[in-house]
């Protein structure tokens, strides 16, 4: 029903059409972004962590982008302490491969991460292991209810780079 509870979700927006649905898996972001042919930083992540309190806090990151322990503890004032698969489930109502910030079975904190502001559009999961919404990152902001912008991974700056240096030697021929 996780799929279901996205597209009520959505309805608010009258967005739930733009919901995209899957021949095949889009449960990770290497399948994902095949799925749809992108690449694989431009899928939008969602990771689960337990805070202080026990409830699960949601970190929407690009698909290349990795979380900082440093940076997170920084940020939050505790460890990153990921979920196991049955808690993202009781906590999120989605379950691994489709977890999203949308239709959540539960009211959790959400924080969406500076990796991925350099796209326009994303692709985050919608509650199911094959489907997705093609999203600008003031939509995912709105939908996903989200608190705050954070910075609090790793990795992303690298493939940024190495991006840009390939677009410079195509550039230059």
């Amino acid at each position: 029903m996780s799929l279901e509870s996205v597209k009520a979700h959505f309805k608010q927006w009258d967005r739930e059409k733009d919901i995209m649905e899957f021949a095949t898996s889009s449960a990770t972001v290497a399948e994902a972004a095949e799925t749809i042919g992108v690449i694989p930083a431009r899928i939008a992540k969602t990771l689960s962590f337990r805070s202080e309190d026990g409830k699960a806090i949601l970190i929407v990151a690009a698909g290349d982008a990795k979380i900082d322990n440093k940076k997170f503890r920084q940020t939050f004032g505790f460890k990153a302490r990921m979920l196991s698969p049955e808690e993202v489930l009781e906590q999120t109502g989605h379950a691994i491969g489709g977890v999203c910030p949308f239709g959540l079975e539960n009211q959790l904190s959400t924080y969406l991460d500076v990796s991925m502001k350099r796209f326009e559009t994303l692709f985050p999961a919608c509650g199911s292991i094959n489907s997705a919404i093609e999203l600008t990152n003031d939509e995912l902001f709105q939908y996903s209810f989200a608190k705050e912008w954070v910075d609090v991974c790793k990795g992303w700056e690298e493939s940024e780079e190495q991006e840009g240096s390939v677009l410079e030697k195509a550039g230059s021929n």
